[in-house]
């Protein structure tokens, strides 16, 4: 793919200036790579490729980086095409999630292909400024039927084992998995020095004391303040360990959250549509998209009660 300036190219085309707020955001979880950024859902194509306009409303909202996950290898591939095409924008994780650990066993030439594969595709990204950490690797025990524990325990053993080699921070997963995950990352720490973030947070105050505690970052997105719970436990995060994140296409934050309470002073978002509806320029319904990440930053700021602007600056 031919690389363009992201900034330059983008805020052109959303003629200069962006109109919206003059803060500036890092969205460190965007599932950049998914089809449905390109119109496609459930393999099947809804509408044109808006991929581009997705890019210049981020731009226009204010968002200056953006950390594309990488769920498996194929994935992670196209999460450092991304990171070529938007240099200085898009910056790739490269790793294989918890729910594809059998992917280790269905490949071809073994696990350790598969694993030797990913060791060279970061090395070559991490050279070239395009990959910014190891993941998105972990444990979800709330989804077993995609992988079982073993598989889970085993493959995550060993992408830390290749993260700590790489000395890339990770980008982590935890679900239902506190006591196994926190005890694999216990016996690495003094061969990560760049620890790396807990993206996507959901787990109790206790659990993410422990994390914070363990010399990692709290990410935290829609899925983070869906309850009243979890607004507690935001709360506590202490600001200079809390990253922020949309984790689009999922992890919306809608009126019927907790959250909601806090974000009525946010931007508005642009106009969004049904899907069989679109048309170039708007947002889909029900599709998380990284412009929305102002409204993250301002329900941490009132759940905290801080300035946004110190949000953003952490």
């Amino acid at each position: 793919m031919a690389s363009q300036d992201p900034l330059s190219a983008g805020l052109k085309a959303v003629n200069g200036t962006p109109s919206g707020s003059q803060l500036k955001y890092a969205d460190i979880g965007i599932n950049l790579t998914d089809e449905i950024f390109r119109g496609v859902y459930h393999g099947k194509r809804a509408h044109d490729d808006d991929l581009q306009s997705i890019i210049e409303r981020a731009l226009d909202a204010g968002v200056r980086k953006m950390m594309v996950t990488g769920s498996d290898l194929e994935e992670s591939r196209k999460a450092v095409e991304l990171a070529e095409t938007y240099p200085g924008l898009c910056y790739a994780t490269i790793g294989v999630h918890p729910c594809q650990a059998k992917s280790f066993k269905n490949y071809p030439d073994g696990p350790d292909a598969l694993l030797a594969e990913l060791k060279k595709l970061a090395q070559e990204a991490q050279k070239n400024g395009t990959a910014t950490a190891f993941g998105e690797i972990g444990l979800d025990y709330d989804r077993l039927h995609f992988a079982d524990k073993e598989t889970q325990l085993l493959y995550f053993e060993k992408q830390l084992d290749l993260a700590c080699e790489l000395g890339l921070p990770l980008f982590l997963h935890s679900r239902a998995a506190a006591s196994d995950f926190e005890r694999l990352l216990r016996s690495r720490l003094d061969r990560l020095p760049k620890r790396g973030v807990v993206h996507s947070f959901t787990g109790t105050l206790e659990e993410m004391q422990s994390i914070v505690a363990l010399g990692f970052d709290v990410g935290i997105n829609g899925c983070s303040m869906k309850t009243e719970e979890n607004i507690a436990v935001v709360k506590e995060v202490p600001l200079e360990r809390l990253q922020i994140e949309t984790d689009g296409p999922w992890c919306e934050m809608r009126p019927s959250q907790a959250s909601a309470q806090f974000t009525k002073d946010a931007p508005e978002l642009p106009k969004s549509v049904k899907k069989e509806k679109w048309v170039k320029g708007v947002m889909v319904k029900g599709r998380n998209e990284p412009c929305t990440i102002p409204r993250v930053a301002w329900a941490v700021a009132g759940i905290k009660g801080v300035r946004v602007e110190e949000v953003c600056e952490a």
